[in-house]
């Protein structure tokens, strides 16, 4: 059945172990911090050889070490529902490492979506299957099983078993030719990150960085003179902002719909006031944030606490998104996918003795995937160039011969937004907000009217602009602290720059309009077609991996005018031209992004991923060879998007911050 494999054998494995309500149990804990504990014993095991006619087997605690001594782990493969738990007691209490991980989760998480649950309960309701055990008597805080209970348990714990091998049998061939083997490759690379970990953690450096943020902390709230009560509520805070002078900014509620007070980070009117010429309030609003980067101090106290128990597991979902890019394993109270460049706690993160971490960075690949899919040749050719992509974008984009950083520079990262955040059908309401709040991690940006004039707004343009009903609407529910004055002149020329990217990249917009017309013709009416690398069937996407991109119950509300809003899902998520070519173009991006990590993997191991970057370990004595070997194999040649200009950065360290 997995054709691929030449080892022995597949076992399906499932443990249970001691847990406590009150103390002791994975509701409580991270799953490292729960095996790693001392309390940690497992009651027993579940085995069965996947395929083979005799039954599961339970294995008591008193035997497991001398059944794994008896088993030849280098050829022999391991099968669990969730296996970053089961195989990681495997490998941190018993020493054992799989030959190679196959999860049952992992893929129904590829085929079945995140949206909806995957629990071995759901899959087997949904396969027809016996429904999953329900133990009777309970192990809470017991240390010992009496007879009956381990009885009871093991026949729970074998009836498990039976149902992963169905639901892997039936995930692996719901897809045509058997579940992809370079997929399940990427799943047992990102279960190794987490139970074969290698990463070390500077606890030194992080207990030093605790302290020198509390110091620091303490300071500021003495330099303004409130304790840190006062800045943690809103309330509290926003008298303190009305003690000096200023009306504490408001926002309408997202979640509640309700007025709220605008006192986020990410909140476009605290940013004015945190980076405003009032030194008093700028100082209050960084206090403020000190004192509400609660986030960041407990990450740091994990980190720190992880470092006294070992290495560091990264706790990674493979098809953790829509469009199969990772995150962040849920409940594991690390994320290992925003840590800020510069940042202690990304420093703080290590290649054991005798190695170092080799990092590449895919460079603008989403505009490169989305410029070859519209056949976009100028802008290919930008980036077949090497020069300074955005630039020469700016140059075409403005109708400025010759335009640089140096030169424009203004112009030059309008041009960057418009090319890494303009080519989904993202609106000039939507684009304007964003600049007030730092545009995709750029600072704050208001433009004033000189831009404006710079860009050839017109009188006009105004005037066209407000006559508008719906533009006056969106214009209003842009939070802002400057008069309306100021933010129309802003909204006009983050609007003449979005026309400006539709007019230089009109072969982008061509695409939009080709994806709007097959969400009817193929998604809904289930034509097929083919495009590319890509293949529309009815609700899904087939992509260059095998997998599909998926829209599950797609429906229509078709207008009068004859205008139709797609949505789908449980959650009826909105679908337009736009949103399908942002899946798309994330979808392969991600198809490129795994196919290099997959060929480092034969030589090295992937260590971390993050968005577009791969950390990979090497030895420290390849490093010189290796690093131009990594960024190569990033950058090769997709068979399925032949002469794409990929381009990739790459750093060399010990410590990850300061590899790149």
């Amino acid at each position: 059945m997995i054709e691929f494999w030449s080892g022995k054998r597949i076992l399906v494995v499932d443990f249970e172990t001691r847990w406590s309500k009150k103390e002791y149990t994975l509701s409580k804990s991270t799953t490292e911090a729960y095996i790693r504990d001392p309390r940690f014993k497992a009651f027993g095991l579940c085995v069965k050889v996947l395929g083979s006619a005799v039954p599961p087997q339970w294995i008591p605690h008193s035997d497991i070490r001398a059944w794994v001594a008896s088993v030849d782990w280098s050829r022999t493969a391991v099968l669990a529902h969730n296996a970053q738990f089961d195989v990681a007691i495997l490998s941190w209490i018993y020493g054992v490492k799989p030959a190679f991980i196959y999860d049952s989760l992992s893929m129904a998480r590829a085929l079945r979506g995140v949206e909806v649950g995957n629990s071995l309960a759901l899959l087997a309701e949904e396969y027809g299957l016996p429904p999953k055990g329900d133990a009777v008597h309970s192990t809470d805080g017991l240390d010992e099983l009496p007879w009956e209970v381990e009885t009871e348990l093991a026949e729970y714990c074998m009836h498990d078993v039976f149902l992963c091998e169905e639901v892997f049998k039936r995930l692996y061939n719901e897809v045509e030719g058997g579940f992809p083997e370079g997929e399940l490759k990427l799943i047992d690379m990102t279960l190794k990150m987490f139970t074969e970990p290698v990463l070390v953690l500077d606890g030194e450096m992080l207990n030093a960085a605790i302290e020198d943020e509390r110091t620091k902390r303490e300071a500021l709230l003495k330099k303004v003179g409130i304790e840190e009560k006062a800045l943690a509520s809103n309330d509290k805070f926003a008298d303190v902002l009305r003690g000096l002078g200023v009306e504490p900014p408001k926002k309408i509620s997202k979640t509640t719909g309700l007025v709220a007070y605008a006192f986020a980070k990410s909140d476009a009117l605290f940013q004015s006031l945190l980076n405003g010429s009032n030194e008093d309030v700028a100082l209050l609003c960084e206090a403020r944030l000190k004192v509400k980067s609660t986030l960041e101090r407990t990450r740091a106290q994990r980190f720190v606490d992880i470092s006294e128990r070992g290495t560091l597991p990264v706790p990674l979902n493979y098809y953790g998104a829509h469009t199969g890019r990772w995150s962040a394993s849920r409940g594991s109270g690390l994320n290992l996918q925003n840590l800020k460049r510069g940042s202690f706690l990304r420093n703080s993160i290590q290649a054991p003795k005798g190695y170092t971490l080799v990092v590449c960075d895919l460079a603008q690949i989403e505009p490169r995937v989305l410029a070859y899919l519209a056949d976009y040749t100028s802008l290919l050719e930008i980036f077949s160039s090497g020069q300074d992509a955005y630039a020469q974008f700016g140059a075409q984009m403005f109708g400025i011969p010759n335009l640089s950083k140096e030169t424009h520079p203004d112009l030059r990262q309008s041009a960057k937004s418009a090319l890494l955040g303009c080519g989904y059908g993202m609106g000039w309401a939507s684009f304007s907000a964003q600049l007030l709040t730092g545009f995709l991690g750029a600072p704050p940006t208001m433009y004033d009217k000189a831009f404006a004039k710079q860009l050839g707004v017109t009188q006009q343009d105004l005037e066209d602009f407000i006559k508008w009903d719906k533009n006056i609407q969106m214009f209003n529910a842009i939070p802002r602290t400057c008069s309306d004055s100021e933010l129309l002149t802003h909204c006009l020329a983050a609007r003449a720059i979005i026309n400006k990217y539709r007019q230089a990249a009109y072969d982008v917009t061509n695409l939009w309009s080709l994806c709007e017309s097959r969400i009817h013709k193929s998604l809904y009416s289930g034509t097929p077609f083919e495009y590319k690398c890509l293949r529309f069937e009815k609700e899904r996407i087939i992509l260059p991996s095998g997998l599909a991109l998926r829209y599950p119950d797609l429906k229509g509300d078709f207008g009068e005018n004859g205008n139709v809003q797609w949505v789908y899902g449980a959650n009826d998520k909105k679908l337009y031209g736009g949103k399908l070519t942002e899946n798309i173009v994330q979808a392969v991006a991600r198809c490129v992004m795994t196919d290099g990590m997959l060929r480092i993997q034969e030589r090295y191991r992937c260590v971390l991923t993050v968005h577009d970057e791969v950390v990979v370990l090497v030895p420290e004595n390849e490093a010189e060879e290796a690093e131009p070997w990594v960024l190569q194999q990033m950058v090769m040649d997709p068979p399925y998007m032949s002469g794409i200009p990929l381009d990739a950065e790459t750093g060399c360290a010990v410590r990850y911050g300061e590899a790149k």
